[in-house]
């Protein structure tokens, strides 16, 4: 399944993300050579509805068609499918972000594929790897690590001040490198915006003219760290929709203006319909149901237990029923940190 390719195929950079696979038959991964052997890392598209990594990627790679990169670089081109038709995924397939090393699925081909990638870019002695993404709901651009080591934490406030702890889900690239270079994901706001596309292709830029990252921590100062407390759905027996429509439950119409705000306990996210019988799901970083500590329905409407503050809250049902209503994060104590 996987092309491994040592040069910029022909026409590739004049493609948009919905005509790649005029030029590559499938997930792809180049190798271009720079100054410095070491490659950065760049995946994009492993969703097909988040095009601004490969802009990105556009951006840099013209910016050098005369003249060397100053670090090797290797990208690696997703779901190529899903992008045609501007999809996270289609119906059938796999998430191309939870089939990475780390996987409960490892059986599948597609797991085997980044396995390959992995071990491909460990016997290149990867630099670091950046994953870039999007979000479907207003969210501020951040980065997320699956470290808390100075190494990750400068990589990721080279992109923002906020950045993102967490452990779940399994199986995504950034954690699947986690263990052979600094390594982040990238969420880039909505596609389709000249400034998602710049900031990514700033970053990736910064990355390739790095000599190294410093060893000291980040200053308290440059950064504001927050911590994956849960991952919350919709449970696939209750409908759902939002104000002025009818569903099991019934989300507000401005639902995805809560990301990033730190919510009191008594907050509401929602409403459920009289006689549904369920509410949100919430589970934790090991797997566990912790809807009933999080979550109080019994008056007809959802309502936080705990303060904590949502990411990724999104209004499109589809990415909700594929994925997830969103996380819920609370503020880490930097740099007070535990050891991990």
């Amino acid at each position: 399944m996987l092309t491994i390719l040592d040069h910029l195929p022909q026409g590739l950079l004049a493609l948009e993300a919905d005509r790649l696979q005029e030029v590559l038959a499938g997930p792809s991964l180049i190798h271009l050579p720079g100054r410095r052997p070491e490659p950065l890392f760049v995946s994009v598209l492993l969703h097909g509805n988040e095009d601004t990594g490969w802009q990105a990627a556009r951006q840099v790679l013209r910016r050098h068609l005369d003249h060397p990169l100053p670090r090797a670089l290797s990208l690696f081109i997703g779901n190529m499918q899903a992008a045609r038709q501007g999809l996270r995924r289609l119906d059938g397939q796999v998430d191309y972000n939870r089939v990475w090393p780390g996987t409960p699925d490892a059986h599948l081909p597609e797991a085997v594929m980044m396995a390959r990638v992995v071990e491909e870019m460990r016997a290149r002695r990867v630099f670091a790897s950046v994953d870039l993404h999007n979000n479907t709901g207003l969210n501020p651009h951040y980065a997320c690590v699956n470290r808390l080591e100075p190494h990750f934490l400068h990589l990721a406030t080279l992109f923002s001040r906020t950045v993102v702890y967490f452990t779940r889900p399994l199986g995504v690239q950034s954690a699947a490198f986690a263990p052979i270079c600094p390594a982040v994901t990238l969420e880039c706001g909505k596609p389709g915006t000249a400034y998602g596309e710049t900031h990514a292709a700033s970053l990736v830029e910064a990355c390739l003219n790095l000599a190294d990252f410093p060893a000291h921590p980040v200053a308290p100062q440059d950064i504001d760290l927050y911590h994956t407390v849960a991952t919350v759905q919709v449970p696939a027996s209750l409908s759902m929709a939002f104000e002025g429509g009818a569903g099991d439950i019934v989300f507000p119409v401005h639902l995805d203006h809560l990301n990033f705000r730190e919510l009191d306990a008594g907050s509401v996210l929602g409403r459920t319909r009289p006689g549904a019988g369920g509410c949100l799901k919430a589970t934790d970083e090991e797997g566990r149901d912790i809807s009933q500590q999080l979550f109080d329905c019994d008056d007809g409407r959802i309502r936080l237990r705990r303060q904590l503050m949502p990411a990724m809250l999104t209004r499109d049902e589809t990415v909700i029923r594929q994925d997830c209503l969103c996380y819920l994060m609370e503020r880490l104590d930097y740099p007070s940190l535990p050891a991990r």
